[in-house]
């Protein structure tokens, strides 16, 4: 099913550097979707709409601002709760090549390398650095000034890089995303994880794939990951494809539950919600009523 969700073609052509529409409408209608294309998308006036990014499903504020890159996360706004009337978006979609690679490798575009690399699971904002920006989208969506235009994009995406409060929101395994982290050693644990996260994975195995004690194990993935242990991190995975499953397959709850590693029925309902906000029955209706088939 995840080659079903509806992939977009926009209209943003080889010869463009990026591509923005700014709109008042009444509602959202546009279904789960992806794209090639990197997007920003600024939202005003759409308090209690949902934003559906990957297995991420979250009711927005009065702003919203998110970034997406990578071609496989699917995403939408959807108008859950949102009554007003006149909402307020401008979508800004830019070539994946659109910054050279070799620029962000620099000192002082690192900021932006990372937050690309975050975007691959979809990052959103916080209001105080969405105010920030918010006149110079506005008046990147009313003028046209060639070169400048794109220059004032960079310096809106370099300033966003910035940011010290970004939501990630996908899950890894969900967004099938490529870790790139400066350290071999958490990337060596990832892919283990992502490999075996069906397999009964004690903490101390693992540790051991780095020769390593479970107390050093354990701070070694606390300052690798910001904080997160290594059951967070696990978990984190394992409900990546059981989101994955509960949407591709009509398989039940209890048998996704245990072909993602978890061991407990009551458990995998009790860690589910504390991560998604309902329950997996509520994730799947959630994701079949506002999909669509090709």
């Amino acid at each position: 099913m995840k080659n079903a969700i509806l992939r977009e073609l926009t209209p943003l052509s080889k010869e463009d550097c990026f591509t923005i529409f700014s709109r008042i409408k009444k509602e959202f209608t546009y279904p789960i979707h992806t794209h090639i294309e990197y997007e920003l998308n600024y939202i005003e006036n759409a308090k209690g709409a949902r934003r559906v990014v990957g297995d991420s499903i979250e009711s927005i504020d009065d702003m919203e601002l998110t970034l997406i890159t990578g071609s496989n996360l699917s995403h939408a706004w959807l108008n859950g709760k949102c009554r007003t009337k006149e909402i307020k978006e401008i979508t800004i979609q830019f070539h994946p090549d659109l910054i050279d690679k070799d620029l962000l490798q620099r000192n002082q575009f690192k900021s932006m390398k990372v937050l690309f690399e975050n975007a691959k699971k979809g990052v959103t904002f916080s209001k105080d650095t969405i105010l920030k920006v918010r006149s110079r989208l506005l008046d990147l969506a009313s003028r046209r000034d060639g070169g400048h235009s794109v220059l004032n994009l960079f310096s809106i995406l370099y300033d966003l890089s910035l940011s010290t409060n970004i939501i990630i929101l996908s899950s890894s395994s969900f967004a099938d995303y490529d870790f790139s982290s400066d350290s071999i050693n958490i990337d060596k644990v990832y892919k283990y994880l992502q490999d075996n996260y069906n397999k009964p994975l004690r903490h101390k195995n693992v540790a051991g794939l780095l020769n390593m004690s479970e107390t050093a194990f354990s701070r070694f993935v606390k300052r690798s990951t910001g904080g997160r242990n290594y059951v967070d991190l696990l978990n984190d995975i394992r409900l990546g494809y059981a989101c994955r499953m509960l949407i591709d397959t009509t398989n039940n709850v209890a048998e996704i539950c245990f072909a993602c590693g978890f061991n407990n029925l009551s458990n995998f309902n009790r860690v589910f919600r504390k991560k998604k906000n309902c329950t997996p029955s509520e994730f799947r209706e959630n994701y079949q009523g506002t999909r669509i088939l090709l």
